[in-house]
């Protein structure tokens, strides 16, 4: 939206005119014009008073910015059920839309200000995705005057970071890391994908394919993981026997590569220090064919007691699911140095999902950050303590910032020489995942997957192999033995 390169300066100030708004199709919602959704003749325009009322009702929850926007958005649904499934849907998406877009829909509307003026945002929002002609008169009412202001506005004039929708902080440290940073811009400003993960011990990427074929949806392989399928468009699949069954799981294509970076295979001793709800622990029980022991450390027994009905769905035996109080837990203190791999999937910033979650770009700040980092620092550091002597050591994010990235490995090899980086194209390459020669210069030893570069959410990952014994340690259990 005003991004530079992109096809006018405007708030689509021509187009909407002509009813070409941003979108070449125009989604509807079943009776988008009456409660219940889906009796009677559809309505001439997606902005009914009907759907810009709830519009503007979510989204005064959601701007609040107090949670998270899939969160907030769950629970306003359950609280009205006159909405119809495809009514949900619009609402939703346009959310989305609206904070993908809300630095510069802000700029635009200034003075007003989009946390007090819910309503203005969702009649922007709608003609900004739809077109103006799809925002009905009577929806637009009194505002319609205060929506054409807005439209009309050169968003080319707004300072960089609003064209680019981000706060300062955040659009300083990314246009100073990446020297496509443009390109991350434009790529965040659009939706994720629907990717999945198909689970290996029940079927494989070709019959799920065909499945879904007979269900009239296209799922494509993915360029990378060789267990990834893409859908060529977002279907709700929780009541799809694929899905009750356990055959797929709902897992972004650069996700299942952290797992492989693992090599996890049969009879290994193996820990997901923070497995929240198992996504990452699926992908790698698979790998290793439901055999050998699979520990899953959180701190948060909720998100934790989430993997349970995944488990069930996906057949694996081998994981073994542990709430623990932090990253010093004593309970902890009898695995030092018994895994063959451990994976540390470390609390981050989120800002390589910003596709997904872009409600996290208003909601993170630099004192956040400074406290992540400070987290990360310390579950690394204890979760290297679990690694036995040739074994592997797997630090990942889903996050684009080097603070959290590779600052912190580098921080963490300054202080445990038992421990050297290895190739993470490496390992990839010989589970023939394919990398091309500029890939692979752009990545050095690390694994960094890029929106604007791969068609992933952003991820980074280290690999680090204990390749002695931890020096204090063995002066300490030397000490130990000699007092006995």
């Amino acid at each position: 939206m005003g991004m530079p390169g992109q096809r006018n300066r405007h708030f689509e100030g021509r187009a909407v005119a002509r009813g070409k708004g941003r979108g070449a199709t125009r989604p509807r919602a079943a009776g988008a014009g009456r409660p219940g959704g889906g009796r009677g003749p559809r309505s001439e325009v997606v902005g009914t008073p009907f759907i810009v009322g709830h519009l503007a009702d979510a989204l005064h929850m959601v701007l609040k910015l107090d949670g998270p926007a899939d969160v907030l958005l769950s629970l306003y649904f359950r609280k009205n059920h006159e909405l119809g499934s495809r009514d949900r849907g619009l609402v939703a998406e346009t959310v989305y839309y609206a904070l993908r877009h809300l630095a510069s829909i802000a700029w635009a509307m200034a003075p007003a200000v989009p946390e007090r003026s819910p309503r203005l945002v969702a009649l922007v929002a709608i003609a900004l995705r739809f077109g103006r002609r799809e925002l009905s008169e009577a929806a637009a009412g009194r505002d319609a005057a205060a929506v054409d202001a807005v439209l009309a506005k050169d968003v080319g004039q707004a300072p960089a970071p609003v064209r680019a929708e981000l706060p300062d902080w955040l659009y300083d440290r990314i246009k100073a890391q990446y020297p496509d940073a443009e390109a991350f811009f434009r790529a965040i400003a659009q939706p994720a994908p629907l990717d999945l993960r198909v689970n290996s011990l029940k079927a494989d990427p070709k019959s799920v394919a065909e499945e879904f074929a007979e269900r009239g949806v296209q799922a494509s392989p993915m360029h990378y993981s060789p267990d990834g399928l893409r859908l060529a468009e977002k279907v709700g699949i929780g009541s799809w026997p694929v899905y009750r069954e356990g055959r797929v799981d709902i897992q972004d294509e650069g996700s299942q590569l952290i797992a492989r970076l693992l090599a996890p295979c049969r009879r290994l001793m193996v820990c997901d220090f923070c497995a929240g709800a198992g996504g990452k622990t699926l992908a790698i029980g698979a790998l290793m064919k439901s055999t050998g022991s699979l520990y899953a450390f959180d701190v948060n027994a909720k998100r934790l007691a989430g993997m349970v009905p995944r488990l069930r769905r996906s057949g694996l035996t081998n994981v073994h699911p542990i709430a623990i109080r932090d990253e010093y837990d004593r309970r902890l203190g009898r695995l030092i140095g018994k895994f063959d791999r451990v994976l540390v999937d470390a609390p981050c910033t989120g800002t390589g999902t910003l596709r997904r979650n872009p409600d996290l770009r208003w909601r993170l700040s630099v004192a956040e950050l400074e406290r992540i980092n400070a987290v990360q620092a310390s579950v690394i550091r204890s979760a290297a303590r679990l690694v036995k002597k040739g074994g592997r050591l797997v630090y990942a994010t889903c996050s684009v910032l080097r603070e959290e990235n590779q600052a912190v490995i580098e921080a963490f090899l300054a202080e445990h020489p038992e421990f050297e980086l290895r190739s993470a194209p490496d390992i990839l390459a010989a589970q023939k995942v394919p990398f091309t020669s500029e890939e692979r210069e752009r990545m050095g030893s690390y694994f960094v997957m890029l929106p604007q570069a791969n068609s992933t959410d952003g991820f980074f990952s280290a690999v680090l192999e204990r390749v002695a014994e931890d020096p204090a340690r063995a002066a300490h259990e030397g000490g130990a033995l000699r007092g006995r």
